[in-house]
């Protein structure tokens, strides 16, 4: 049995956070198929500055120049929006 909701208070936030989760997936589910075809025709990952190394057969790759650069062009398009 559920209690009426209090004077003033938000009936259920639920439908927001589920449509809020929602999106988000999404958008890492878009990124996670996208990326890897806009990385090989930008050549992302492959700057200098960027480490990749094989250890027992795996390939590991740390990205830092390419996370610098892709973090300066996202804050100057926020600047300019």
């Amino acid at each position: 049995m559920r209690l009426p909701p209090l004077p003033g208070a938000v009936a259920d936030p639920f439908p927001a956070m589920f449509r809020w989760l929602l999106a988000v997936f999404f958008a890492v589910f878009l990124i996670g198929i996208f990326m890897p075809a806009v990385a090989r025709k930008l050549n992302l990952g492959r700057l200098p500055g960027d480490f990749a190394f094989r250890l027992r057969g795996r390939v590991y790759q740390f990205p830092f120049a390419t996370t610098i650069v892709l973090s300066l062009l996202l804050t100057l398009l926020m600047r300019l929006l």
